[in-house]
């Protein structure tokens, strides 16, 4: 594995977006060469026969017929609410839309 350079570092950087100094970029080239070495020893333990997987064990989707079912009834839920009118809740007008148009 060939080690990364700060020109290396300074171009992912810069694809990321991020600014950093030249120290910065010399201090952080040998670290991401110590995180590439990992995840390429990582790669080489796993073996033919152990199946790529995204999990530790196994997930199950645990899904429930969809069945139709009355709501609760609108007075209800209106009944704590601070204001309401025409079966809703009222809240304060947050968008002006005298601009509108």
């Amino acid at each position: 594995m060939v080690a990364l350079t700060p020109q290396d570092v300074s171009r992912l950087a810069e694809l990321a977006r991020i600014e950093l100094t030249p120290a910065e970029l010399a201090e952080i080239a040998p670290q991401l060469d110590v995180i590439l070495e990992a995840v390429a020893s990582v790669g080489q333990v796993a073996d033919q026969d152990i199946p790529p997987s995204s999990h530790a064990v196994p997930l199950t989707n645990v899904m429930r017929d969809d069945e139709r079912r009355d709501s609760w009834p609108a007075e209800a839920m209106l009944r704590g609410a601070p204001a309401q009118g025409q079966q809703r809740f009222r809240v304060p007008r947050i968008i002006d839309d005298s601009d509108a148009g």
